[in-house]
């Protein structure tokens, strides 16, 4: 069994989110924690594979907290489950190390992909170093584990990660116009090249829409729209 702290300042929103947890094979709730404080306490006494983190706590931010936890030692994973959907967040909530992002309000259908995905990241770790794989081999396979088995949207080729698919995302969604590829590479930092690699996907799998615009040169610019539905 994999065993979940869900930690959010809303009494009920937690318990929604622990019931989602429940219903899925495999995961059961061992506490829950409405502030920073007693997310941290409760790791103290109980052991936790998965923390479903709210960003948004009353004595500290979630990023805030799991930079607390690792430098207590504490090793659970985490998935950040919040409204906090900018840009800047994402970034940090990646830098930080957490796994996954799911933005509220979500459905039961999104909690369990995200959960899905972790459940076969684990597999994989199990797994790994049995099967004559390279290096190289074994670190792709644990890295593509978690897109590969989130069915909330199609599975990414090889060399392309959710987060950073996630951070495209958001920030397209956010735009007041359509942009380019520079422009998503700024508004992201990540490099110019990995941004058209990756619209270049997102295009093709229907996820995004691509326009033309014509400067004085004559040479069109690509611009792009998120237009899927998640």
């Amino acid at each position: 069994m994999i065993d979940v702290l869900v930690v959010d300042d809303d009494f009920h929103v937690a318990e929604i989110n622990a019931a989602y947890v429940a219903q899925v094979p495999g995961y059961r709730v061992t506490a829950r924690a409405h502030t920073a404080a007693q997310a941290l306490a409760t790791l103290e006494r109980t052991p936790v594979d998965l923390v479903l983190l709210d960003h948004y706590l009353p004595d500290e931010t979630g990023l805030t907290l799991v930079r607390r936890m690792r430098q207590l030692g504490h090793h659970a994973d985490v998935i950040m489950v919040t409204a906090a959907c900018d840009v800047a967040t994402v970034q940090a909530a990646m830098r930080h190390g957490a796994l996954q992002y799911l933005v509220k309000p979500f459905s039961f259908a999104g909690l369990r992909a995200k959960l899905d995905g972790y459940a076969g990241l684990r597999r994989t770790l199990d797994g790994v170093g049995g099967r004559g794989e390279t290096g190289q081999e074994r670190v792709d396979r644990i890295f593509g584990a978690f897109a590969a088995a989130d069915t909330s949207g199609p599975a990414l080729p090889k060399g392309h990660s959710a987060p950073t698919v996630d951070l495209i995302r958001r920030v397209l969604d956010q735009a007041d116009h359509p942009l380019s590829a520079h422009e998503v590479a700024e508004r992201t930092g990540i490099s110019r090249s990995t941004a058209q690699r990756y619209l270049k996907y997102l295009e093709h799998a229907g996820r995004i829409s691509l326009t033309l615009k014509y400067g004085d040169t004559g040479r069109p610019e690509h611009r792009y729209t998120w237009v899927a539905v998640n």
